[in-house]
């Protein structure tokens, strides 16, 4: 059974707020450090950036084209420079209903992910201040709850920016229908932070809900609420008074939050507002030119006209490198992520949010910032940069390629399988969307890898990338000269492949035989035939006698025994098909609300037909023991008792036995 769950990557948590917490907030700023004065460096050449009419008509033309092209509504792009706004404009339309255009100094976006680089902001002002230890165990900060960690390397600030402090993502029920029904952000954690599942500071997996509780410590630290405190602290200084963590946004702005949409059936649906429980990971509102000021700060290392939101050293300590899984590969900073376009360093984040999508993206020895926002979940930033790249900043003509390394197909063999991204919720029964993240590896032609998506859970063109070995763990991908590491484990075995696919910090790991989706869905499928062979012998067969007027012969001491054979077959096929016909029915986006009560109620079958599949094993052993009936009706009855036996297993492996939500 596979169900395909809607991926919302970077939602965020908040406390809650209600009516009375929404107001009108004067975000002068209170106490302004006045600085001299300073001279920003022009950025290096770049031919036709510095004519804003140039820049204009490329822009134009690009979303006059990929507004229809892709199916979204409107967008907005702002671009600072040499430590001033260079470039702001908007396009299409905030409201279809009310014809409402982009503007980009009042419309206001929501910025999913991004919200996570104002969070890494606070913390390290409070780092500053000698207030937060981002290299101690957070467990030393809370006091409500504890982080389990059977770990020796403690879960610390600075992995939570890192996202290597071992946790991974959870969607079911991070979000609520209205401001109400939020669960405040301490509250929520406690219930729903992810188990840590690597030893701290090892790997890269991405976690909205690390950020929900950074900005948790924030919070706790500060003695302020977390949209109080971003807004005392970054927004006034910064004059971001377009700009927002309350959900919804305070009335002044609330009419000019663009409308999220969907595309389907060839019409715009707009998307209902979603009240986030993890606000400081993914919450934040606003609009492009206030991004831009926020751009310009980390720009201006930590300064904006006469305030300062952080100190230089500060600053460079965010913005470089501290992990990474190869030396060739992008990393991370504390929370600005790196990605190498045409040979050129960026960092930046993206924002995915259901009817938003966004991207910030700096580059920081050019005096450079870009943000790029729409109100659909299909963005168009990666396209857009792709461009903006290959005009103003094009790749060397010419460029220093290691030597390829030749290795036997015995060499590469040991590197080809089916890969799973780290990034998928583990502990609940989301997990049935991680088949949607495998990649497959084998080899290609000439002593290269081949890595494709496997095409049952693939939409569209699947991507195939080849890999040319130049070190015994390390390949170019020949695509885009970008590299493809490997790591083994003790014995040998290849356990991980990182940036198999994309230009940015990703992980996946090799998935043992036994556990990709064709084996899952082998035994799915021998588990669903078995089942149902055991509702035709009874109790379909029985009825049917019957109604011809023909008695079923079976013997009365086990005539028990083909009944619970039965009702385990009916209910676990029932099981099989309601489960997933009440999620899809109720919407898979919405379990960001919660889990219904009917797909609960399904949930209930398991448990009981495990209870029942002891029964299965004792009349099975005294089929046999008393050789009751014919030898081939002992053994079908044996492979019933089997398939209900391996059914347990598989139902806790996809965490469907019990409430695991």
């Amino acid at each position: 059974m596979v169900i395909l769950l809607l991926s919302l990557s970077g939602l965020p948590s908040w406390a809650r707020n209600t009516p009375a917490d929404v107001q009108v907030i004067d975000r002068q700023p209170q106490q302004p450090i006045t600085e001299p004065e300073q001279t920003v460096p022009a950025a290096p050449s770049a031919p036709g950036l510095n004519d804003p009419q140039e820049f204009e008509a490329f822009v134009d033309n690009f979303f006059q084209e990929e507004l229809s092209k892709t199916h979204v509504p409107g967008g907005v792009i702002s671009v600072v420079k040499d430590g001033k706004l260079f470039f702001a404009k908007g396009y299409g339309y905030a409201n279809l209903e009310k014809k409402i255009p982009v503007e980009a100094d009042k419309t206001l976006f929501r910025v999913a992910s991004l919200s996570k680089l104002f969070t890494a902001t606070a913390a390290m002002q409070l780092y500053e201040r000698g207030q937060l230890d981002i290299h101690a165990d957070v467990n030393k900060y809370l006091t409500d709850f504890q982080i389990k960690n059977p770990f020796s390397e403690p879960v610390t600030a600075a992995r939570m920016m890192l996202h290597t402090d071992g946790t991974t993502k959870r969607r079911i029920g991070l979000a609520a229908r209205t401001a109400q029904e939020m669960e405040p952000l301490g509250d929520y954690l406690a219930d729903h932070m992810p188990p840590v599942v690597w030893q701290p500071g090892e790997l890269y997996s991405y976690s909205s809900h690390s950020i929900a509780l950074l900005g948790y410590l924030v919070e706790k630290i500060s003695g302020t609420p977390f949209a109080q405190y971003i807004d005392k602290n970054i927004f006034q200084p910064l004059q971001m008074r377009r700009s927002t963590f309350l959900q919804p946004p305070p009335p002044p702005l609330a009419n000019d939050l663009a409308v999220g949409y969907q595309y389907q059936s060839g019409k715009f649906k707009p998307v209902p507002y979603l009240y986030l429980n993890i606000a400081p990971g993914a919450s934040m509102q606003a609009t492009a030119t206030d991004m831009a000021q926020f751009m310009l700060a980390h720009l201006l290392q930590g300064r904006y006209e006469n305030s300062r939101i952080l100190e230089e050293d500060t600053v460079r300590l965010m913005h470089e490198q501290h992990f990474t899984h190869h030396p060739l590969l992008p990393g991370t900073g504390y929370s600005f992520r790196e990605r190498l376009e045409n040979n050129i360093r960026t960092i930046g984040h993206l924002g995915s949010l259901r009817g938003y999508s966004s991207s910030l993206t700096l580059m920081s020895d050019r005096n450079i910032g870009i943000f790029i926002a729409t109100n659909s979940f299909s963005g168009i930033h990666g396209k857009l940069l792709t461009q903006f790249f290959d005009r103003y900043f094009p790749a060397p003509q010419q460029q220093t390629v290691k030597k390829p390394l030749a290795l036997s197909a015995e060499q590469l063999e040991r590197f080809t399988g089916t890969y799973r991204d780290l990034e998928y919720p583990r502990h609940t029964f989301a997990k049935l969307t991680a088949p949607f993240a495998h990649i497959n590896i084998k080899q290609g032609d000439n002593g290269t890898l081949l890595v494709s998506t496997p095409g049952l859970f693939f939409v569209g063109d699947a991507p195939k990338i080849q890999l040319a070995p130049i070190e015994p763990l390390l390949f170019r991908r020949v695509n885009d000269d970008a590299f493809t590491a490997f790591e083994p484990d003790e014995s040998g075995w290849i356990k991980y492949a990182f940036n198999p696919l994309w230009a940015k910090i990703g992980a996946y790991e090799h998935v043992p035989w036994y556990e990709t989706s064709w084996v899952q869905l082998g035994i799915l499928g021998f588990c669903t035939v078995v089942f149902l062979s055991a509702i035709l012998v009874y109790p379909v067969a029985p009825l049917f006698r019957r109604l011809r007027g023909k008695r079923f012969q079976v013997k009365r001491q086990l005539r028990w025994a083909w009944i619970l054979a039965g009702l385990i077959g009916t209910l676990n096929l029932a099981f099989l098909i309601g489960f997933p016909l009440s999620i899809w029915l109720y919407g898979f986006w919405r379990l960001v609300y919660g889990v219904p009560p009917v797909a609960i109620a399904f949930l209930c079958i398991p448990l009981l037909t495990t209870v029942l599949t002891l029964g299965l094993f004792i009349f099975t052993a005294l089929a046999w023991q008393n050789n009751y009936w014919s030898s081939l009706r002992r053994s079908h009855y044996s492979l019933i008792t089997l398939a209900a036996l391996v059914f347990i297993p598989f139902l806790t492996y996809w965490n469907l036995l019990g409430f695991q939500f």
